[in-house]
């Protein structure tokens, strides 16, 4: 399927994060028209060097694994400008890119987690992610009630409750989102914990 892209830089967006976006380059305003429009989800992926440090055009500095953003809210302001607020969705993998409109258009085609092939992968998953919660406690123990209160018992979206909390570099996000299982994604994630977070055994 062919979407548009609106890539930012040091940002990944994962499954069932809901983020608030501003949105003010008349390109993107361009975008966000459009899949007003149509209904359509559009592709959220990283660019990876700034073009202060690399002088390659935009479509070579982005990540190759992206997530749909579905448009949950928007509130247009009086100078063009719009907030909105966007869900991720399914992961996506470029298969080829386009430039004839304002804005970037990409072929891509989604990503499934893989499936995890041992039988315990859910006692396995359900460990991982007490754990993470409880490395997420010890890194941040003045949200502790928030944390619990907020902390989502699907493992899917624990991981990535647990992603926006944890203090990781943009190539950290794309390593915790292009991991090819569920229980891969919960293991990179607690192998990211900051040492003096994690829990000991």
């Amino acid at each position: 399927m062919v979407i548009p892209l609106f890539p930012l830089p040091q940002f990944v967006l994962f499954p069932g994060q809901v983020v608030p976006l501003y949105v003010f380059e008349e390109r993107y305003r361009s975008l966000l028209a459009r899949v007003q429009r149509s209904g359509e989800a559009f592709g959220m992926l990283q660019i990876l060097t700034p073009s202060t440090e690399d002088p390659r055009p935009l479509e070579s500095r982005l990540s190759a694994i992206g997530t749909l953003a579905h448009l949950r809210d928007v509130a247009p302001h009086e100078d063009g400008t719009s907030s909105i607020t966007v869900v991720g969705g399914e992961r996506f993998q470029i298969q080829a890119l386009m430039t004839g409109e304002e804005y970037l258009l990409a072929e891509v085609e989604l990503l499934p987690l893989q499936e995890d092939s041992s039988d315990q992968a859910p006692v396995i998953q359900r460990a991982l992610t007490n754990r993470l919660v409880t490395d997420l406690l010890r890194l941040h123990p003045a949200e502790r009630e928030a944390i619990v209160r907020h902390a989502p018992p699907e493992p899917l979206l624990l991981a990535s409750f647990a992603s926006v909390l944890l203090p990781l570099s943009g190539e950290e996000r794309q390593q915790v989102l292009e991991a090819a299982t569920l229980t891969d994604r919960l293991e990179t994630l607690i192998g990211l914990v900051p040492v003096e977070a994690r829990e000991l055994n």
